[in-house]
C-alpha cells in the first residue's frame, strides 16, 4: 500500500558527500515514521537514522551521528539522507523504510528496493 523508491546513490570518493532521496506514494505519507538502513554483502541490515511522522523526533546510530542527517518534506512525500565525510566502510545498499512506529530495528512494514552507494579510497 506504500511504495518507496530510493535515488541518489552512486560512486563517490572518500571524504565526499552524497544526498539520497526516497519518494513515497500509495498512502498518506505524513502519518508514517521513516528510517534509513544499509546492508553490505555478507552483513546484516543495519539501522542508520530515523525520523518520526511529525519530524519532532530523530533517532541516530551513535557511530554515524554527526556525519549523516535525515530530513523530510511531507508536502513532497519525500525523505532525505545527507551523507558527509564518507568512508569506504560506508559502501552498501541503502534502503528507506516506512512504518507507523519509529524504531532502530529492521521491522518496518514497507521498504524500498535500495540504492547502491560506493565509496572509493
Amino acid at each position: 500500500q506504500v511504495q518507496l523508491v530510493e535515488s541518489g546513490g552512486g560512486l563517490v570518493q572518500s571524504g565526499g558527500s552524497l544526498r539520497l532521496s526516497c519518494a513515497a506514494s500509495g498512502r498518506t505519507f505524513s502519518r508514517y515514521a521513516m528510517g534509513w538502513f544499509r546492508q553490505a554483502p555478507g552483513k546484516e541490515r543495519e539501522f542508520v537514522v530515523g525520523i518520526s511522522w511529525g519530524g519532532d523526533r530523530i533517532v541516530y546510530s551513535d557511530s554515524l551521528k554527526g556525519r549523516f542527517t535525515i530530513s523530510r518534506d511531507n508536502a513532497k512525500n519525500t525523505v532525505y539522507l545527507q551523507m558527509n565525510s564518507l568512508k569506504p566502510e560506508d559502501t552498501a545498499v541503502y534502503y528507506c523504510a516506512a512504518d507507523l512506529l519509529l524504531s532502530k530495528q529492521a521491522k518496518y512494514e514497507y521498504w524500498g528496493q535500495g540504492t547502491q552507494v560506493t565509496v572509493s579510497s
